[in-house]
């Protein structure tokens, strides 16, 4: 079993992050997961490595326009192996749900 204090200081560098800029994060894990899961690993490696790197790109230009606490709950969620491709989801989402009217929640 994982220890819980050790994704302590990982939860606070990116709740950090989300209200500055857009998280450093380590996707090689994920990628390689997915890469392993098919039979030319490493073209879907590279495949992967470039789709999170062009959604790391649209958060760049972005990031801003979300709002921030949207930001940081998005954020604060990816706890495990985390990639641009799902904080850029998580946050069209929110932006999506924030538009709908209260009488939906």
């Amino acid at each position: 079993m994982a220890n819980p204090f050790l994704a302590v200081p990982i939860a606070l560098h990116l709740i950090a992050a989300a209200s500055g800029g857009v998280p450093t994060l380590d996707v090689r894990p994920s990628c390689l997961a997915a890469a392993k899961a098919e039979i030319t690993t490493t073209d879907r490696m590279q495949t992967c490595m470039a789709d999170e790197q062009s959604a790391r790109d649209q958060l760049v230009k972005t990031w801003t326009k979300f709002n921030s606490a949207d930001r940081v709950a998005c954020v604060s969620t990816m706890d495990f192996e985390p990639t641009y491709t799902e904080l850029l989801t998580c946050l069209e989402m929110a932006g999506e749900a924030g538009k709908l009217p209260e009488q939906l929640y």
